[in-house]
């Protein structure tokens, strides 16, 4: 069973962590992947820096732009990684954008992504109609769970569609906007948290953007399986060391 199902099971409300891989130094990552699962967290989505990221806010998109100057490429991701699991067991996604993974070659990067252990894959300019009929197979075969998104916006007759094909979490977007954290959510942002609970989907639902502190992951996880947390995890890289990393964690979950 693929590490995201067997972590779903658990009785308990999940912690994801987004960062970009590169950030803030190049060779961070295997770091930051470490210091996360020791500090308690569920799963860590590992952020595919790209020079054009459409759905990042000011803050993901800076630590982009920076990965970037440092040199991290997907080759260069892929190296880091590539005796991960002598270290975590914890499900590990990778987030990026698609044309990186189309100029690699989609087929070798899924590969690549089940020799060094990766779980899943968030691609969030894939359409679901393409991913159904074109690389859905490609997907399986090599044991990578694709997440997609949904926002306020998504028609019922779509989250059903996405509910049908995906087998693992679907990823609720808090609002229409950008990445970002904010200081609480909204009565609307909560009646689509509860409208979307209410649908009864056969995948656990897992909530990001705008969740920064505990007040917001309680909020969340009220009607969902889970937060992700990313700008603000961003954030406090900014400013404090890898060895922090437990002080944040605590400060979310209390």
């Amino acid at each position: 069973m693929n590490r995201i199902n067997k972590k779903l099971q658990e009785d308990k409300k999940l912690l994801s962590i987004y960062f970009t891989a590169g950030y803030p130094s190049l060779t961070d990552t295997v770091t930051i992947i470490q210091n996360l699962e020791k500090s308690g967290v569920d799963m860590i989505e590992i952020g595919l820096p790209f020079s054009d990221p459409l759905a990042d806010g000011p803050t993901i998109q800076a630590s982009s732009t920076q990965a970037l100057k440092n040199g991290m490429t997907t080759e260069v991701l892929f190296n880091q990684l590539k005796d991960i699991r002598k270290t975590v067991s914890i499900p590990l996604i990778i987030m990026g954008y698609f044309n990186p993974m189309l100029q690699y070659g989609v087929e070798a990067f899924c590969k690549k992504c089940q020799e060094i252990g990766i779980d899943g894959l968030i691609i969030p300019d894939l359409p679901v109609d393409v991913y159904n009929e074109t690389y859905k197979a490609t997907f399986e075969k090599y044991g990578l769970i694709n997440i997609f998104l949904i926002t306020p916006q998504t028609s019922v007759e779509r989250i059903r569609f996405i509910d049908s094909i995906s087998n693992g979490f679907i990823y609720m977007v808090s609002s229409a906007s950008v990445t970002g954290s904010q200081s609480g959510f909204g009565d609307e942002q909560t009646s689509y948290f509860k409208r979307i609970a209410d649908m009864n989907l056969k995948n656990p639902q897992v909530i990001g953007f705008g969740i920064s502190d505990n007040t917001t992951f309680t909020q969340a996880t009220q009607y969902a399986k889970g937060a992700i947390i990313g700008s603000a995890f961003i954030k406090h890289l900014s400013t404090k060391p890898v060895s922090s990393i437990n002080d944040f964690v605590n400060f979310i979950v209390k």
